[in-house]
């Protein structure tokens, strides 16, 4: 077996999603092992949101494209009724492509259209069980602090850990 070498270099960032993106991130997110089954279908519902409604969706995407296969992507959208502050609602990284510094790359990528659009805060919420303690210090790593935990929201012990980022001054 050939091992073939990863390069972020090879990788093309593209903010339109296709078609075929929807089952592509679809098994993205079920391969990562942390998302339930209806996790996975809510992921793939938003690809589908944006395919037929278009900007009009309020789900923007950042596609990580390895000549043609999805090797990662995030989505976000600006939260209504405020002024600049944007959920990051999924980020995920195809097993391949993991601890290649794709997962940050998207996200530096998806705060820069979020600042781009004049955004403010960028808020990112995640479970407290000790699965999730990879992504809780990614975040810390990528400079977001904890703006609130919501006791037992998900279960009983698994609370929400909201994190935030400012990205400009208001």
């Amino acid at each position: 077996m050939v091992l073939k070498k990863l390069s972020l270099n090879a990788l093309v960032f593209r903010t339109q999603v296709r078609p075929t993106d929807v089952a592509a991130i679809g098994r993205i997110v079920a391969e990562t092992g942390f998302f339930s089954i209806a996790e996975v279908a809510v992921a793939v519902e938003l690809v589908a949101e944006r395919l037929s409604k278009g900007a009009e969706s309020g789900y923007e995407f950042i596609v990580a494209d390895d000549h043609g296969a999805v090797a990662g992507y995030c989505c976000y959208g600006e939260i209504a009724c405020t002024v600049g502050s944007y959920d990051l609602y999924w980020i995920a990284v195809a097993p391949p492509w993991q601890r290649c510094g794709l997962g940050r790359r998207l996200l530096v990528e998806a705060e820069q259209a979020i600042a781009d659009r004049q955004g403010r805060h960028i808020y990112i919420e995640t479970s407290s069980r000790s699965q999730y303690a990879p992504t809780r210090s990614f975040y810390e790593n990528n400079n977001y602090e904890i703006a609130a935990t919501l006791k037992d929201f998900y279960g009983d012990g698994d609370s929400k850990v909201i994190y935030r980022k400012i990205v400009r001054q208001g």
